[in-house]
């Protein structure tokens, strides 16, 4: 029998409830067919709701676990020497002057923060099935606390990149300034696949399957593990529609001081982004009113 508890628990589950109740409008508003845009202005509302969710998740995450937090270190600084011995030693992959240890773990730092969102906000409404059936509160809110957990890896994994950067001898140089701007890319990116394929894996439960196989070929698809200069010429232009591009030769750029990407590179990945992220939204809105039925 399916149970309507929200998850985390019954103590959970309240403070979830009297959360909700305290950001309620006073004005019920009726569901209309089509596509209704985001009310930016009831997320806002409901800032203390998005809050909680996200405290929830780390919380969650590491509850129970031996090392906790470790893991936000351990994950990248694994991966890190894991590419280093086959990608970097073995397989001789250029690393443009750059020590492969650390070009490596300067890409695995916003990937990671990507493939989290991704993953976090493509099962999210599936994973909190109980609220949705039970209360009423925008449902972007649940999309949205997701990345702001994986934020608090990220800042965990950003600080270890320093140290390992200074051990090598590597200071980052005045480009580090616009290293927020393709952070926000990073999110943007996730966000754009993540609240599409959260909507549909309310109705097709085959989207959990699909999203580790998703994000392998992304991670391939991404230079992480190589550098974009050894994409031929004539693939540059589709390959720049993957955001995920810009957002690692910006990293590079602003931390290593690496070639920066070009603007028909950062205007591609940018604008590949927001036309995701708008159809995403567009297909979000459409299906919200449905989840509680269909869930």
């Amino acid at each position: 029998m399916r149970s309507n508890q929200p998850t985390g628990g019954t103590a959970a589950g309240a403070a979830l409830t009297a959360s909700v109740e305290r950001a309620r409008p006073l004005v019920r508003r009726q569901a209309h067919s089509g596509w209704s845009p985001v009310d930016w202005a009831e997320l806002w509302h409901y800032r203390e709701l998005l809050v909680f969710y996200a405290q929830r998740d780390l919380k969650v995450r590491y509850k129970q676990t031996f090392l906790g937090v470790l893991w936000a270190l351990l994950q990248p600084v694994l991966t890190m020497v894991m590419f280093s011995i086959f990608f970097g030693r073995l397989a001789g992959v250029p690393s443009n002057g750059i020590p492969y240890p650390v070009f490596a773990l300067c890409a695995l730092l916003p990937w990671q923060l990507f493939a989290y969102a991704l993953t976090q906000s493509s099962n999210c409404l599936v994973q909190d099935a109980g609220v949705l059936t039970k209360v009423y509160f925008p449902r972007l809110v649940l999309p949205l606390a997701s990345v702001m957990a994986g934020l608090a890896d990220f800042a965990i994994a950003f600080a270890v990149l320093i140290v390992v950067m200074l051990a090598y001898g590597i200071v980052p140089g005045a480009a580090i300034v616009v290293l927020p701007a393709f952070t926000m890319l990073t999110i943007l990116s996730a966000l754009a696949v993540g609240i599409g394929l959260s909507a549909v894996n309310v109705q097709y439960r085959d989207v959990r399957y699909a999203i580790p196989f998703l994000t392998q070929l992304w991670l391939f698809a991404t230079p992480v593990a190589y550098p974009s200069s050894i994409v031929p010429a004539g693939w540059l232009h589709l390959y720049a529609l993957n955001p995920m591009v810009c957002v690692v030769d910006g990293f590079r750029w602003a931390l290593l001081g690496q070639t920066a990407p070009s603007l028909t590179t950062i205007a591609m990945s940018s604008a590949s982004a927001v036309v995701l992220l708008t159809v995403s939204t567009f297909y979000f809105s459409r299906s919200a009113r449905q989840f509680a039925d269909i869930i």
